[in-house]
């Protein structure tokens, strides 16, 4: 397929900030947007177009799908009839197949761990039948996290013995869920890798990364990860990439165990542009939401190399409070996400802060 021109209209499953800030990228290069969400969201202030309906009424998607050349996801939950019904009319990248390996936590796992990458040891949990056999391969403490729909900190519990599988396994309503064993990381990094419809792959510089509270706080570059890791980080991502046929950003979150026989160790994919990615929007020429559109519109992918050291911090709930001080800020690029109530746990914007690269 040639590239798809100026003028040529990107259909986006998802109405929340990071749809938001891949409508805006497309109309940087003279793309129009066309959401598609269930639930009005940012992104339907920026975009071309905007149809507001549910995701399980697949007549409505493929109407949407007829009146656009190309269909991307800014998450990784849209139902897979949506994107069945979707490609009945239009191209969908990434595919179904990466969404249907990311929203299943069992299914993730396993599909990593078949490509001969490292991941946390699991195991299947989904009833009383499997607890004896989940203890015995994990061992008396780790995390019980839903195979579906958990986030930011969401559908998992942490289990420190034996007895607290039964109760944790109750508090999550015992949805079909895997227990992961502990890793011992020194840091979480998180590596982004756009493929384009020719297979080329490029890679961002690889951030070390914070959490607070279960939710990413910080994202900086340069990280402290050896170079001998990055380039092995940067290989995984991209065998992932490869064996998913992918198309677009990927983000590929990994544990660093300095210390391990293998010193990175998966955690879970992301099909979409990623949280721990939006620092490249001031200190890359071309950012991570930039580099999708144009892979999803089988453009030539753009320079993914950063001219400036930088700090990325999410804004979270109340932390929004602060974009006087933060506007004012030398140094800082600030990014609102248009959301009209700032909630606990609810991500309402980030700041880069910059500095000149070492």
């Amino acid at each position: 397929m040639s590239a798809l021109p100026p003028g040529s209209t990107i259909g986006i499953l998802g109405g929340g900030q990071l749809g938001r800030m891949l409508a805006l990228a497309a109309a940087r290069l003279g793309l129009k947007a066309h959401v598609y969400t269930d639930v009005p969201g940012g992104a339907c202030e920026v975009a071309a177009a905007a149809t507001v309906a549910p995701f399980e009424d697949t007549a409505r998607i493929r109407a949407f799908a007829e009146n656009v050349d190309v269909v991307t996801y800014e998450f990784e939950n849209v139902p897979l009839q949506a994107a069945a019904a979707a490609e009945l009319a239009a191209p969908v990248r990434p595919g179904s197949k990466a969404l249907a390996v990311a929203q299943d936590r069992l299914e993730e796992k396993t599909f990593i761990s078949g490509l001969g990458i490292p991941v946390a040891p699991f195991a299947a949990v989904d009833g009383e039948s499997s607890f004896d056999a989940a203890m015995c391969t994990i061992g008396p403490a780790g995390i019980l996290k839903t195979r579906r729909l958990g986030y930011d900190g969401k559908g998992q519990v942490r289990i420190k013995s034996a007895g607290e599988l039964v109760p944790a396994f109750e508090s999550l309503g015992r949805a079909p869920s895997v227990l992961e064993g502990f890793v011992p990381f020194a840091f979480e990094v998180s590596v982004l890798v756009v493929r384009a419809l020719s297979g080329e792959t490029r890679f961002y510089d690889i951030p070390l990364n914070t959490h607070r509270n279960g939710i990413l706080d910080t994202s900086t570059v340069p990280s402290p990860l050896p170079h001998e890791h990055a380039a092995r980080a940067r290989e995984i991502a991209g065998a992932i990439a490869t064996a998913l046929d992918y198309v677009g950003v990927l983000g590929v979150e990994m544990f660093y165990v300095p210390d391990g026989t293998e010193p990175l160790v998966v955690n879970e994919i992301a099909p979409r542009v990623h949280n721990s990615g939006h620092w490249t929007m001031d200190a890359c020429l071309v950012s991570q939401f930039e580099n999708h559109i144009r892979a999803v519109a089988g453009w030539p992918l753009g320079e993914t190399d950063r001219h400036s050291d930088v700090t990325m911090t999410n804004l979270i709930g109340d932390d929004v409070d602060q974009w006087p001080a933060l506007a004012a800020e030398a140094g800082v690029a600030l990014h609102l996400y248009g959301k009209p109530e700032a909630r606990p746990g609810r991500k309402m914007g980030h700041v880069n802060r910059l500095r000149p690269r070492r």
